[in-house]
């Protein structure tokens, strides 16, 4: 994974925002970064992955290289003076459904030149979120890097990361930009798929997502109603939900993308790498933060699928 390290200040409240007002709720500080938490969601269901990454020089850009290495990712993090380590404020109302203000950080400031090219070019694959594609910096870098992966013979995924900042972008220019990175499989949400499709319904967005990115495998990402899979010359698969639990969204679509590639790339069929990213994110969105602590029952659910927990 190369992109964004984020810490998550996250707010999260048992009633509704008071506007000019106050009221009680929970803040805590998690680790984030729509990149890193695919990277930890794919340790975590057992592939070896690496981050690259940028940092400040800062306590939290050591916290980072802490974080990554209790979660067993190898992590290559480009330290900077010039820039704090990136922060996110996420605002989790009393329904789940959470907002987000990004700060620009050290992880909008990474330059190709600082890549480790060895280390990419030996990548099976590469997953990208489009936060690296919506500024430059660190837009060149996310290019190059896929560059150098698929010249070596690896793929790349992309997560189209938010369809406000595709908006505000330029949808010509997002999609021109994200076409060129080649992507072998893309992982948007509805949201992101209508935006990107003009459409709504599951398959025909899928179907114009096929025809956006020639050759891609679409993992459409649908919330509550689980997800929808169309892969090259195969007819859709909509992959209905076990639970819908919502506690706080954060991060489900990151957690989806990286328990995906942890079974696609080990020769699981994308309905079945589907069907377990869904489970993974339904027990993401009923606890808080991106990346919560496993607990007995994501335990379970691992060592019942194979992976080391």
């Amino acid at each position: 994974m190369v992109g964004d390290y984020a810490w998550d200040v996250m707010i999260r409240t048992n009633t509704a925002l008071l506007t000019g007002g106050d009221t009680f709720g929970e803040v805590q500080l998690a680790p984030g970064g729509s990149a890193a938490n695919a990277a930890v969601w794919a340790a975590r269901c057992g592939v070896p992955t690496s981050f690259v990454g940028k940092v400040g020089r800062d306590r939290f850009g050591a916290l980072a290289e802490e974080d990554l290495g209790a979660e067993r990712v190898e992590a290559y993090l480009v330290r900077t003076d010039a820039h704090l380590t990136g922060s996110v404020a996420v605002w989790i109302d009393h329904t789940g459904q959470r907002s987000m203000v990004s700060g620009k950080g050290a992880d909008h400031a990474l330059f190709p030149q600082e890549l480790p090219r060895a280390l990419l070019a030996q990548a099976r694959h590469l997953h990208l979120s489009a936060w690296s594609l919506f500024d430059d910096p660190p837009r060149a870098a996310a290019c190059e890097a896929a560059r150098v992966v698929r010249e070596a013979g690896g793929a790349v995924s992309l997560d189209p990361g938010s369809f406000q900042m595709i908006e505000t972008m330029g949808l010509e220019t997002f999609i021109d930009v994200s076409r060129s990175l080649g992507p072998a499989v893309v992982f948007p949400n509805a949201e992101e798929a209508a935006t990107l499709t003009g459409q709504r319904a599951p398959a025909t967005m899928a179907a114009h997502l096929a025809e956006l990115y020639p050759g891609a495998l679409v993992a459409l990402k649908l919330d509550a109603d689980g997800a929808y899979v169309l892969s090259p010359g195969n007819a859709g698969v909509a992959i209905p939900p076990n639970v819908n639990r919502l506690v706080d969204a954060t991060g489900a679509g990151d957690a989806f993308a990286g328990a995906f590639l942890s079974r696609w790339l080990r020769g699981a069929t994308p309905e079945a790498a589907a069907r377990f990213a869904v489970g993974i994110s339904e027990w993401v969105i009923q606890h808080v933060g991106a990346r919560p602590a496993p607990d007995a029952a994501l335990r379970a659910y691992l060592r019942a699928d194979g992976a080391t927990p």
